[in-house]
């Protein structure tokens, strides 16, 4: 009986690794079947298409139409548009100022950028771009898209827009400029004394300057955050943004498929600078790094989120070079905020949901302080006697006319005044 269990326990081991065996050959004949129908269906386009195309065009379509089928944001990088990648990570290079992502199959704007030509023209997040220097953009790539719209200073491109809202496409000819982008600035709002911090870009200088903001203003009641219209940029610029914020727990995870692309972001104590009330705003613009900083502070409970719902762009793209002259983009992980829940095709909800616009002039009315009607005729008086030194001080401060022209920013300022007179109360008891 022993020696039949043995012989059994002998064959039943056979038989797996045989099973196995065979597993992996027709795992390995099936992908031998599949690369060998792309050939063929390369060799087939190449002799029978009605435009002559060389197999190296082929090729290159071959892959960018793979990597485009993916996701939204996997790409094929020829030549031409490594290069321009290279430019445009530099910092600085000519353009519109605007920043493009695929959204429900058609290229969209994530958002333009602070003092551009785009900004300057009128073009907002959301905005869906039908045409490109009268051509369509249906079936067009990012990379095309952006390759269109780049180019020397000075010169000009046309733009079709399609708005939610509007009846008929939008029309814009735009002018590009060199596109330098100053990532971090602050004001203060001194009827309030309120400290207004806007992030527009996550480039490798933001948690250095908003430290240094942040620090010249410890007397302070508190903070606003604007990450309207910021379409993100470098995760360890927004993992440092947030810890100056947040004193523990894990700010942004990463999982992917590979092991090698899972990563935790954890708060260090040492980085974390100010416990003064926090509010956020974000809307619909508000991209990538903006999301995993105003998710990690909503779900921290560090911070009101106020504005719109957030782009929903909450996945990680790797460039790797293909030689030295071409590179694939690559969709490696996906982020996910401290509570574990994900931002890709989701966006942040904000607690506080207020749309674009004015405060209504009941409110105006109603509302408006003796001290910002008397800043309002001194700024006035200031016009007709001619004093522009007035001027300089004005970049440095949120007046209370600007605050009646901006409903989210309003919002968010008094949320920061309620965080304050509740902490005080908690404080007294």
């Amino acid at each position: 009986m022993k020696s039949f269990f043995t012989a059994f326990g002998f064959f039943t081991v056979f038989g797996v690794g045989l099973v196995s065996h065979l597993g992996a050959a027709s795992a390995a004949d099936s992908r031998l079947e599949q690369l060998s129908k792309i050939t063929k269906t390369m060799a087939v386009v190449e002799k029978y298409y009605v435009d002559d195309l060389n197999f190296t065009d082929i090729s290159n379509k071959t892959i960018s139409g793979l990597l485009s089928n993916l996701d939204a944001h996997s790409s094929y990088l020829d030549e031409r548009a490594f290069k321009d990648m290279q430019i445009a990570t530099s910092g600085e290079f000519g353009g519109l100022g605007i920043t493009i992502g695929m959204k429900d199959g058609a290229v969209s704007v994530i958002a333009p950028i602070d003092d551009t030509p785009a900004a300057k023209a009128g073009i907002k997040a959301g905005d869906v771009i039908l045409r490109i220097d009268g051509q369509s953009t249906i079936g067009m790539s990012i990379d095309d898209a952006v390759n269109k719209m780049r180019g020397k200073p000075k010169t000009g491109v046309d733009i079709t827009i399609v708005r939610k809202g509007e009846k008929k496409p939008l029309e814009f000819h735009i002018i590009r400029d060199t596109i330098k982008v100053q990532s971090v600035s602050a004001k203060l709002v001194p009827s309030e004394n309120i400290l207004y911090l806007r992030v527009s870009t996550f480039d490798a200088n933001v948690e250095k300057k908003a430290r240094e903001f942040i620090e010249k203003n410890k007397s302070v009641r508190g903070i606003v955050l604007d990450l309207r219209n910021n379409p993100g940029g470098l995760l360890n610029q927004a993992v440092g943004l947030t810890n100056l914020f947040v004193s523990d727990g894990v700010i942004v995870s990463q999982k992917g498929r590979d092991e090698s692309n899972n990563e935790a972001h954890k708060a260090d104590p040492k980085k974390k600078i100010t416990d003064l009330p926090l509010a956020v705003l974000i809307n619909e613009g508000s991209a990538s790094a903006s999301e995993i900083v105003s998710g990690a502070l909503q779900d921290f409970k560090r911070a009101v989120v106020i504005g719109q719902k957030s782009f929903g762009k909450g996945s990680v793209q790797v460039v790797m070079p293909v030689d030295d002259k071409e590179a694939i983009r690559l969709t490696v992980a996906r982020y996910y905020l401290p509570s574990g829940r994900t931002i890709q095709a989701v966006g942040v909800e904000p607690d506080v949901v207020v749309y674009a616009g004015k405060v209504p002039n009941e409110e105006n009315n109603l509302t408006l302080k003796e001290s910002d009607l008397k800043a309002h005729l001194q700024s006035e008086l200031e016009k007709v006697e001619g004093k522009k030194e007035s001027k300089n001080d004005d970049k440095n401060i949120i007046t209370a006319a600007q605050i009646y022209e901006d409903i989210q920013l309003k919002t968010a300022i008094d949320s920061v005044k309620i965080i304050e007179k509740i902490s005080q109360k908690g404080e007294q008891k």
